[in-house]
């Protein structure tokens, strides 16, 4: 249960002691992401069983927006802000882009990548409400959260940390292959389960190839640029890849 609690306090603001963090517990809780990923997904579908029937879809898909960044504190969403400052005002100069994504405040570039985020999770998730209640036709709201910190688990394992300290150097540092494979067993059960319940294969895979690739080469891009990646780049990440599943999802 301790990677578990270690990966609750990393990724969600749900209250959990962890006490003192030693130098390898960071990397050990990778292998609970996509656990903690499920647990969001479980909530986020349970709201849109709740309130679908008498809310409507679009009220709906913004009850599930606000919980998800409910229950994360907004954390990943500060992510998306900071990386899309970096690359729109960091001109491809690494220190400046490293300044720019430890600067509070929110720019421009950061302002409209955030709104672009929301907006689009917001109408992908009002589009899947308005298909029904079944897993069949809202898998996406249920997978997408779990999806997402797997893909967060293979980034923080194959590129560097862009700075000499800090947690996440401690996190890729320790990093070990089990620790991937580990994470993989929670997404190929729920995918299994899916199928299970008539989810479309062929969008489901579909789905998550197309979102784990896109993801993984602005990772890629990111390191080009600054020589490894930032905790603002999995924050990013996180959020990118549940909208690219939900946005995908929406394809008939």
């Amino acid at each position: 249960m301790r990677p578990l609690a270690l990966a609750l306090s990393f990724l969600t603001r749900v209250p959990v002691r962890t006490g003192e963090v030693g130098e390898h517990e960071p990397a050990a809780s990778l292998s609970c992401f996509p656990i903690v990923g499920a647990l969001i997904g479980g909530v986020l579908w349970l709201v849109q069983l709740a309130l679908a029937p008498h809310l409507g879809a679009s009220l709906t898909a913004l009850a599930l927006v606000a919980a998800s960044a409910l229950i994360t504190g907004a954390l990943h969403l500060d992510g998306v802000a900071d990386l899309a400052d970096a690359l729109g005002g960091g001109r491809g100069d690494r220190a400046r882009m490293l300044d720019i994504m430890r600067d509070p405040r929110i720019g421009a570039h950061g302002a409209t990548g955030l709104v672009l985020v929301l907006a689009g999770k917001l109408l992908a998730s009002a589009e899947l409400v308005s298909r029904g209640s079944t897993l069949a036709s809202t898998w996406a709201i249920l997978l997408a959260p779990l999806w997402a910190r797997f893909v967060c688990v293979v980034a923080i394992k194959v590129f560097p940390y862009a700075r000499p300290s800090g947690l996440g150097l401690s996190f890729h540092v320790h990093a070990k292959h089990r620790h991937v494979l580990l994470a993989a067993l929670p997404c190929l059960a729920g995918i299994a389960a899916l199928l299970n319940e008539n989810a479309p294969p062929i969008l489901l895979g579909s789905a998550l190839s197309f979102s784990a690739a896109l993801v993984l080469l602005l990772a890629l891009r990111v390191h080009r640029l600054l020589g490894g990646i930032t905790g603002d780049v999995h924050g990013a990440s996180i959020e990118l890849c549940e909208l690219l599943v939900l946005v995908a999802a929406c394809c008939r």
